[in-house]
């Protein structure tokens, strides 16, 4: 028998892949939501987290973007 789960499959850069690793880790057991790492750089994860994944990554583009001084 077939056992099928709905997820999102996600395609990324290695840091990017160890990023959301290490918040699928720091979450506790019942919240994690990584189905399968496939490889470094693509994931499968449950669907009602690709919002929260989205907002995780931009907010560390963010963070980690130069900004020339003035």
């Amino acid at each position: 028998m077939v056992n099928a789960i709905k997820g999102v499959f996600i395609s990324c850069d290695i840091p990017m892949g160890q990023l959301i690793v290490n918040m699928n880790n720091s979450m506790p057991s019942s919240q994690r939501f990584i189905i399968h790492v496939l490889d470094s750089t693509h994931l499968f994860v449950l669907p009602h987290v690709e919002k929260m994944i989205r907002s995780a990554i931009a907010e560390f583009r963010n963070q980690n973007s130069y900004e020339k001084p003035t």
